[in-house]
């Protein structure tokens, strides 16, 4: 068994007086990619914006990051830790450029790590070529691209990914899959925030069903491909064939 990266306790989270997420518990080791999959509006952007503590919401409970409690901590020093955010919607600066993206947070990076500008430039070659290009003139995969790049460059230990897939051409989705598999043998463990059940089963084994703002079933990748009753039940998809 790998060593626990990540515990979340009877997290709840409000905004407001509204209850989004209700009681959800689960951990992420290092060693066992971990994929929270459901339909839009069940809670999964909120989780992610509670455990990195961007605020709305309101979170109770206890989420635990190699031991360091995180509720009440500002999102920067959770940053820190070594926890690496891909955020839905990619959240570039229009005006600044690729190489502006990167340089900003690696100079911000004090600590000694593996990844740097040119180590991104190496996984992502077209971002290398778009350098000078704004945020704002990138393709919806190159965005993906330089978003995950500039996660990278914490050097993280665990990467979060909030639907990555998200208004992707399919033969981007399957470059983003390859690239995604590669994390593990860097020693980056992957939380995998989606509604895309190809790419959540092809990049995690371990499925956590959440519907509601809890976590309705736990499975695995391959159970999960082969009932299409729970498909239509917790995802409201018409089945995916079994590979």
């Amino acid at each position: 068994m790998g060593e626990q990266l990540l515990s979340v306790e009877g997290l709840n989270a409000f905004y407001g007086s509204a209850h989004v997420l209700d009681d959800v518990s689960f951990d992420v080791q290092n060693e066992q990619p971990v994929a929270v999959i459901g339909r839009n509006g069940m809670g999964k952007t909120t989780l992610c914006a509670a455990i990195m503590g961007l605020t709305p919401p309101r979170a109770t409970g206890s989420i635990r990051f190699l031991g360091t409690e995180l509720i009440g901590r500002p999102s920067y020093k959770i940053a820190k830790l070594g926890i690496g955010y891909v955020p839905q919607g990619r959240r570039l600066f229009p005006s600044l450029s690729v190489d502006e993206h990167l340089r900003m947070v690696s100079g911000r990076n004090g600590r000694n790590g593996g990844w740097n500008p040119e180590r991104v430039y190496k996984l992502f070659p077209r971002l290398a070529e778009r350098k000078r290009n704004g945020g704002a003139q990138l393709s919806g995969g190159e965005q993906q691209m330089l978003t995950i790049g500039r996660a990278l460059l914490l050097n993280p230990k665990l990467l979060i990914m909030d639907e990555p897939s998200e208004g992707l051409a399919p033969t981007v989705i399957e470059q983003l899959v390859d690239t995604c598999k590669r994390f593990q043998d860097e020693g980056v463990a992957l939380l995998l925030i989606e509604q895309n059940l190809g790419v959540a089963t092809a990049l995690a084994d371990r499925q956590l069903v959440m519907v509601a703002g809890s976590i309705a079933v736990e499975t695995t990748a391959e159970q999960l491909r082969n009932d299409p009753d729970s498909q239509r039940r917790y995802l409201g998809v018409e089945p995916v064939a079994a590979t």
